[in-house]
């Protein structure tokens, strides 16, 4: 067994959408939502699948995952990342977590 430190993960952002399903905690006249996350993981597919098991179990019905790539990747694209933003990147990193950042609720129009 190897004695190395481990390596940490890189934090992956990614944008969640997820439909309705009893006791999902979204207000009662939303068909549905985005939630924008923050999930460490080898690689982004292992951050997808973090995040998903994460909200499953949190009782939300996830129906598509779009991946941003890690902050390198991000960086290197020319996104401005605020410092909030590189906060909550380094907490996910840190408790090696799944951190839902912002929540968009959808609702029908009229």
């Amino acid at each position: 067994m190897s004695d190395k430190p481990k390596r940490p993960h890189p934090v992956f952002t990614l944008l969640v959408e997820v439909g309705r399903k009893p006791d999902d905690g979204l207000p009662d006249d939303a068909t549905g939502g985005a939630l924008m996350c923050y999930a460490a993981g080898v690689d982004e597919a292992e951050a997808v699948r973090e995040a998903v098991a994460v909200l499953k179990t949190a009782g939300m019905a996830v129906l598509e995952v779009s991946g941003y790539g890690s902050l390198e990747d991000r960086e290197a694209e020319g996104h401005d990342i605020s410092e909030e933003e590189r906060s909550l990147m380094a907490r996910a990193a840190s408790e090696n977590a799944v951190i839902v950042a912002q929540t968009t609720v959808f609702r029908e129009d009229g």
